[in-house]
C-alpha cells in the first residue's frame, strides 16, 4: 500500500510566474504595505469578490466588508462586528441587534438598519446569486424601529441563524438598490467599485494577479497601522511558498509539505489550525449507480483512509464517520467503515454491481488541483479499482466545477460523484446547506442531490431546537443518520497551514477561516522594515 501511495505522488516541477513588481496605486505605493496570499488555500481564489456568492475566502473579504457578528479569534463564541449587542427571545423567533454607532460606508454614508434590511432581503433572493437564500428562508421580516436597531423575526426557530450571520457581509443599499437583482451576481461593481465598512478600502483589481486595498482613515475602530494590503494570486502552491521565501509576500496559506520547509526558520512563523472542512465523496443522488446503500458502503470499506492520512497528509488529518469529528458531536457506536476490501467486494456482489455498472469508468469531479489532493484522488482511484469500481478523477477550476454542479437541472452523467469539501465551521448547523434535501440547488449547496429522509429530518429537528442544552444531542442524531445510510462518503478533516513573516506584528490570522469571518482586527496589523 505504501509503495502504491508513493508511486501516485505528483511532484510540482515548475513554479508559477511570480510578479516581479506590483504596479500599486499611489495611495499605497512606497508606503507600509502587507502583501500576502490571504484567500483560503494556497494560490488564492481569483474572482472571489461577491460575498453573497462566496463559500470561502472570508479572511480577505472581511478586511473591507463586515458582517453583523463574527466568531472570536479562538472560534469559540460569537462576538459583535457591525452589531455591538443583541438579544434573542426565549422562543428563538426574534433577534434584536443594536448597531455600531459611527459605522460608515467607505463613501462616507452612515451604516444603518436600512442596510441590514436591504442585505437580508437581497440574500434571501436566489435571483441575486446568493448562497444564503435557503439558510435565511425562516426570516419572516426585518424591522427597523430606528437607524441603530434591526429586528430579525423568524417564522420558525433556526439554530443556525447566528452562524449564518457571521458569513453574511452587510451591503450598502444606496449603492446596490438600483441594480436589477438578476444582474447583480456578476455585476462589475464587486470587482471595480465595491464599498464596505471595514478597515480597508478597495482600490483596484489586476485580473488574476492581485487585489489592492488602502487604509480607511475613518474606520470606527481606528485608522489601520499600515497604509494598504495586497492580496496576491499564484498559479501553483509551490510558487506561493517561493514568494514567501523571496520576501515578495509576508503571509500565505501553504500546503503541509511546504510548511515543513519553514520549520525552524527564525524569519517565519508556521501557523497550524483545524480546517473545519470535511472532505467527502458526494454520491450524486440522481445517478442510479449509488441507489443501493450497499454500493456506497462498499466504497467506504474499499478506501484505506488511515493509510492516506498517514502517507499523504503526514498524519495531519482525522478520519470522519460523519460530517463531524468534534467529540461532543460524534455519538458512540458508529460504524467506522474500516478498510476491508473483501467486505467491499461482498457488498458489491450482493448489490449486483456487475449489472449496475461493473468496470465502466465513472467520472470523479473535483476542484482540487494541488499536488497533494491529486495524489489523494489517485490513491482512492487505485484502491477502488481493487474491488471493481473504476473511477476516473477529473480536476477542474472552481468556476467550471460550480457551473457543473449548480446547474439546474443538473446532468448527473457529468459528475456521478464529486470529491469536495464543505466548511462546517465551529457551528454544526453549517452542514445543513450541503446535505439537507431542501437545499438542493438552486436553493442551497446540496450539489450531490442527496435525498435522505432520515438525515433531513434530523437536521430539521436540530435547527428547530430552542433548548441550547439539547443541541449537541440533536446534532449527534444528524451524525448517526449520516453514518447509517452513507448518503455521502465522509472521508476526513485535515489540518491547514499558513506561514507568516516575523516582520508582521499583531496579526491575528488562521490558516482556515472556519467557514466564516473571525475577529482578526486587521486595523492593528503592522509590518517592520
Amino acid at each position: 500500500m505504501a509503495n502504491r501511495l508513493r508511486s501516485s505522488r505528483i511532484i510540482a516541477l515548475s513554479l508559477g510566474a511570480a510578479l516581479s513588481c506590483l504596479a500599486l496605486s499611489p495611495a499605497v505605493a512606497q508606503k507600509s504595505v502587507i502583501t500576502g496570499g490571504f484567500d483560503v488555500g494556497p494560490g488564492g481564489f481569483p474572482g472571489n469578490f461577491n460575498p453573497m456568492a462566496a463559500s470561502a475566502g472570508f479572511t480577505w473579504l472581511s478586511t473591507y466588508y463586515e458582517p453583523l457578528v463574527v466568531y472570536d479569534a479562538k472560534l469559540e463564541r460569537v462576538v459583535g462586528a457591525l452589531a455591538t449587542g443583541w438579544q434573542v427571545a426565549p422562543d428563538k423567533l426574534t433577534y434584536t441587534f443594536k448597531l455600531a454607532p459611527g459605522a460608515k460606508w467607505h463613501d462616507g454614508k452612515p451604516f444603518t438598519s436600512a442596510d441590514v434590511k436591504f442585505t437580508i432581503g437581497l440574500a434571501k433572493d436566489s435571483k441575486a446569486g446568493s448562497v444564503f437564500a435557503a439558510r435565511l428562508a425562516a426570516v419572516k421580516e426585518v424591522e427597523t424601529p430606528d437607524a441603530q436597531t434591526a429586528v430579525i423575526k423568524l417564522s420558525q426557530a433556526n439554530a443556525g441563524l447566528m452562524d449564518t450571520l457571521t458569513k453574511l457581509m452587510m451591503l450598502p443599499a444606496h449603492q446596490l438598490s438600483a441594480i436589477p437583482v438578476d444582474a447583480l451576481a456578476k455585476h462589475e461593481w464587486w470587482s471595480k467599485t465595491p464599498v464596505g465598512t471595514g478597515p480597508f478600502k478597495f482600490v483596484k483589481y489586476e485580473t488574476d494577479q492581485y487585489v489592492e486595498l488602502a487604509a480607511n482613515a475613518d474606520y470606527r475602530g481606528g485608522k489601520p497601522k499600515v497604509d494598504g494590503l495586497v492580496n496576491r494570486y499564484f498559479k501553483t502552491t509551490a510558487s506561493a511558498a517561493a514568494a514567501l521565501k523571496s520576501g515578495e509576500v509576508q503571509v500565505s496559506y501553504v500546503e503541509a509539505d511546504d510548511a515543513k520547509t519553514f520549520a525552524g526558520n527564525p524569519q517565519f512563523r508556521v501557523v497550524e489550525g483545524d480546517s473545519y472542512v470535511v472532505n467527502y465523496l458526494g454520491f450524486n443522488g440522481d445517478a442510479p449507480l449509488w441507489k443501493d446503500e450497499r454500493v456506497r458502503k462498499a466504497v467506504m470499506h474499499a478506501i484505506d483512509r488511515n493509510a492516506i492520512i498517514a502517507s499523504l497528509f503526514g498524519g495531519a488529518a482525522k478520519a470522519a464517520s460523519c460530517a463531524y469529528v468534534a467529540d461532543h458531536l460524534v455519538p458512540a457506536g458508529l460504524d467506522p467503515y474500516a478498510y476491508n476490501p473483501d467486505k467491499a467486494r461482498a457488498l458489491l456482489k450482493e448489490a449486483g454491481w456487475d449489472q449496475i455498472n461493473g468496470a465502466k469508468p465513472i467520472t470523479l469531479l473535483s476542484y482540487y488541483t494541488s499536488p497533494q489532493q491529486v495524489n489523494i484522488m489517485a490513491a482512492m482511484q487505485a484502491m477502488l479499482s481493487q474491488v471493481g469500481i473504476n473511477i476516473v478523477p477529473k480536476a477542474v477550476d472552481v468556476p467550471t466545477y460550480n457551473g457543473t454542479v449548480y446547474a439546474t437541472p443538473a446532468d448527473w452523467t457529468q459528475y456521478p460523484v464529486v470529491y469536495a469539501g464543505i466548511q462546517i465551521g465551529p457551528d454544526p448547523s453549517g452542514i445543513n446547506v450541503a446535505i439537507n434535501e431542501k437545499q438542493i440547488p438552486p436553493a442551497g449547496a446540496n450539489v450531490a442531490r442527496v435525498r435522505d429522509a432520515a438525515v433531513t429530518a434530523a437536521l430539521d429537528a436540530a435547527l428547530a431546537e430552542v433548548d441550547d442544552n439539547k443541541l449537541a444531542a440533536r446534532f449527534q442524531d444528524v451524525c448517526r443518520a449520516m453514518n447509517k445510510s452513507v448518503p455521502w462518503g465522509s472521508m476526513w478533516v485535515a489540518k491547514r497551514y499558513g506561514v507568516v513573516s516575523t516582520k508582521l506584528k499583531d496579526m491575528v490570522w488562521l490558516p482556515a477561516p472556519a467557514g466564516g469571518p473571525y475577529d482578526q482586527k486587521a486595523q492593528n496589523w503592522s509590518i517592520t522594515p
